[in-house]
């Protein structure tokens, strides 16, 4: 489904009046355009399911590995995203992900798993959906089901209202196959993950 930029330029101008301005001020004429081509980059992942990232994104390479039987862990850290709660439609900001697998017969080309984060967070989102969205297709496309995704990020609907409280960061881990039951590779990925 494509973005409704009509309606949601519609639905802008009704949210100024709501708030008592005049969307026909000068300040005001151009901000419901400019929400709807902004809405439409920035949840650009809204009109892809995670099987069709995966396949965006699917480029692995298969020769001259000698990996199909070690247990190398690849991990890529420290991917800056940003995403909109979906519970407030406020901003996550300063989010950091780190994607580790275990590669199965091929390896992703590293610039695809920043993609692949990338496109997730460009939904409404949960933080701890994001992790599970990564991993889905990180498994998908590499074929591997041993997945971790660490996330450290803040939120906006707690820094800027509510509780406002602005030094508070939301960790959340997503561990598939054999970082979930193998306490060792499990510690790894956590000591290089995390902070």
């Amino acid at each position: 489904m494509a973005i409704d930029k009509e309606a949601i330029k519609e639905h802008v101008r009704g949210i100024l009046v709501a708030l008592g301005d005049d969307p026909d001020r000068e300040g005001l004429k151009e901000t419901p355009d400019r929400v709807a081509r902004m809405y439409e980059e920035v949840f650009e992942g809204m009109n892809y399911s995670n099987h069709e990232i995966a396949q965006k994104f699917s480029k692995t390479f298969e020769d001259d590995l000698s990996v199909k039987d070690h247990k190398d862990m690849v991990i890529v850290k420290d991917i800056d995203i940003f995403s909109y709660c979906e519970h407030h439609m406020a901003l996550m900001y300063d989010m950091k992900v780190s994607v580790a697998y275990l590669p199965k017969d091929k390896v992703l080309g590293l610039s695809k798993i920043a993609r692949i984060c990338d496109m997730v967070g460009k939904r409404l989102q949960l933080q701890e959906r994001i992790g599970s969205d990564i991993a889905e297709i990180i498994m998908e496309v590499s074929g591997s089901e041993d997945v971790a995704v660490y996330i450290e990020g803040c939120h906006s609907c707690m820094s800027a209202r509510g509780i406002k409280k602005q030094n508070a960061k939301t960790v959340t881990t997503t561990l598939r196959g054999a970082f979930d039951t193998d306490s060792t590779l499990k510690w790894h990925f956590m000591m290089q993950a995390g902070k």
